[in-house]
């Protein structure tokens, strides 16, 4: 055997180029643990959605998802931000930013906690950040921690009256302006979207 034959490859040098397997969810989510870690609880077949936590916001955070949306094969995009302490400029560049590019937002006005909190009562009166928490533990039974793993267990009985929660909150505005609208959120959206997801794969 003579050493060309030797070193040879068995399928040759050329490179094939696969195609990424296309899903149907991208989610990106400002903060690195709380928000991940609630998606990712879903029982969505782990082929179908792709959940980052990438510890950015606003402008920056969407801009991360249309890098990471351009670089695979989504049916849906989706970023998931706070309105917190935020400039209104900076918020609402978000929106346009994202609208632009036909990336799907999941905000909430002032904190990821609201959606949380709808799921024991409909809540229409604006928090800081630690009230939201302290009146989860309240609920919860026990402090309430941010980076904890099973929050989405402890929820999923009562998701359909956060669904309705958060649905009459957003009617109760005259106009459509999320860094007003103190209380609010659009989480419930993104979240009709899995289980929609989640009931498609189960009925075939």
């Amino acid at each position: 055997m003579t050493n060309r034959s030797k070193n040879r490859h068995p399928y040759g040098h050329r490179q094939i180029n696969f195609r990424p397997t296309r899903k149907v969810f991208l989610i990106v989510c400002e903060g690195e643990k709380t928000e991940p870690n609630y998606f990712r609880g879903f029982r969505v077949p782990k082929n179908v959605a792709d959940v980052y936590g990438v510890g950015m916001n606003t402008r920056s955070l969407v801009e991360k998802t249309i890098e990471l949306r351009d670089k695979g094969e989504y049916d849906q995009a989706w970023c998931v931000f706070d309105r917190d302490s935020f400039p209104t400029v900076d918020f609402n560049e978000a929106f346009s930013l994202a609208r632009r590019n036909k990336i799907k937002v999941a905000y909430s006005n002032e904190a990821f906690e609201l959606w949380y909190l709808l799921h024991y009562h409909f809540h229409n009166t604006a928090l800081g950040r630690a009230d939201y928490c302290s009146k989860l533990a309240s609920q919860l039974g026990s402090k309430y921690e941010k980076n904890r793993t099973d929050i989405f267990e402890i929820l999923e009985p009562h998701q359909a009256k956060a669904i309705d929660n958060a649905e009459r909150l957003l009617a109760s505005y005259e106009s459509s302006s999320p860094h007003k609208n103190n209380p609010s959120t659009t989480v419930h959206m993104l979240v009709k979207e899995l289980v929609k997801e989640i009931k498609r794969n189960s009925d075939k």
